[in-house]
């Protein structure tokens, strides 16, 4: 079996996993996503390293809800200076403030991604939404996190903190293919299922409000909304709508 083969087939393995075994917590999950749509509230992504490009994922997004609020903390992100971000990540009082900064209230939920589930940046962010009374989802890797040495001084990982914990099923140490003489394992593994459990619960959360006659706010495609002028309309009218309640809009 080739490389890419082998990849591809680590990759069906894990996304069946989770298929199979996170439906009851995509359910809740997605209640808590409901609950907060239909108060009025915003739902807040989160994720430092690599784990933004979940957050980025969702936001101001084709089928996306409009709602869905990306804290990209740039420090954070590694997007400019990466290994950076290591240390930032691992600062006590970063995630504190995220939460703080952005005026985050019990009327509003968080969304925490982190495959470790043990860097201090997320941790402190659940820590801080917990005792404003602020619900939390965590997207993280359980089998790893119980692996790993703890960090945090107060001798907890991010799914011990969440309201609910999504399990992206990935492998140890984030990496999927052995190859014949190389000395490492090759391919992460977890970006694919984080984004397939995020997408799960905004898809299942429309489909919560739906049945109670709410119909929530998403947008349509781009190239769509070019094409088509009541679809732009429709994104446009989005836009206003959140603008001056999502900083980054």
């Amino acid at each position: 079996m080739k490389a890419f083969e082998k990849y591809f087939a680590e990759l069906e393995a894990i996304v069946k996993k989770v298929r199979q075994t996170q439906a009851e917590n995509i359910m809740k999950a997605a209640q808590i996503l409901a609950d907060t749509t239909e108060k009025g509230g915003l739902i807040y992504g989160f994720g430092t390293g690599h784990s933004h490009l979940v957050v980025d994922d969702a936001f101001w997004r084709a089928a996306t809800p409009a709602n869905y609020v990306a804290l990209l903390e740039p420090s954070a992100t590694g997007n400019q200076e990466i290994t950076k971000s290591y240390y930032v990540e691992n600062t006590y009082g970063i995630g504190k403030l995220i939460v703080d900064y952005h005026r985050i209230t019990p009327n509003d939920c968080m969304i925490i991604i982190s495959n470790s589930g043990n860097n201090i940046a997320p941790v402190d962010a659940a820590l801080r939404a917990k005792e404003k009374g602020i619900k939390v989802i965590a997207i993280t890797n359980v089998e790893y996190s119980k692996y790993l040495t703890c960090k945090h001084k107060d001798g907890v990982k991010l799914m011990d903190v969440a309201d609910v914990v999504l399990d992206n099923c990935s492998a140890i140490g984030d990496a999927a293919v052995d190859i014949d003489g190389f000395e490492m394992k090759v391919g992460s593994t977890s970006s694919i299922p984080n984004i397939y459990l995020q997408n799960a619960i905004l898809c299942e959360m429309v489909e919560i409000l739906r049945e109670k006659g709410i119909h929530a706010d998403v947008y349509y495609n781009g190239h769509m909304a070019f094409m088509n002028e009541e679809f732009a309309d429709h994104n446009d009218r989005l836009v206003d709508k959140y603008f001056y309640r999502i900083r980054n809009l």
